[in-house]
């Protein structure tokens, strides 16, 4: 094989209002979950719907900044980025792991799908548009 894809895509909704945090270096990182659902029929008719929550970490600064203007519990979001696992700690020593979907500078995509907030178009928000450092 001559290489290997890491990509997400997703179309959901925010779960609650994203956090944002500063690094002692004055970068910033965005963290929130989005909610895909899925509906199908089952054998006897019903209608069944499951959810699933997916972590989403945005570490770049242009992206950051949209996340904390526009983007709020139920906004509905496309994101592309990347699977990443990270290892920690909890208070008792344990070792954790953690799988989110990652947005970096250049590596990553948000669109805002519906009008929601101050965003009334909607806009999309990618590594071409991000003119930060």
């Amino acid at each position: 094989m001559a290489g290997s894809v890491n990509k997400v895509i997703l179309i959901g909704n925010v779960g609650k209002d994203p956090e944002i945090r500063t690094f002692g270096n004055g970068g910033k990182v965005a963290n929130f979950s989005i909610a895909t659902s899925e509906q199908w029929k089952d054998k006897q008719g019903q209608r069944q719907e499951k959810t699933e929550w997916h972590n989403i970490a945005v570490f770049s600064d242009g992206l950051v900044g949209v996340i904390e203007r526009y983007v709020k519990k139920g906004s509905k979001l496309y994101i592309e980025g990347k699977l990443q696992t990270r290892k920690w700690q909890d208070r008792d020593g344990n070792d954790k792991y953690t799988t989110e979907v990652v947005l970096q500078r250049f590596r990553g995509e948000l669109q805002m799908l519906d009008s929601r907030g101050d965003n009334a178009g909607g806009g999309r928000y990618d590594r071409a548009s991000d003119q930060s450092g």
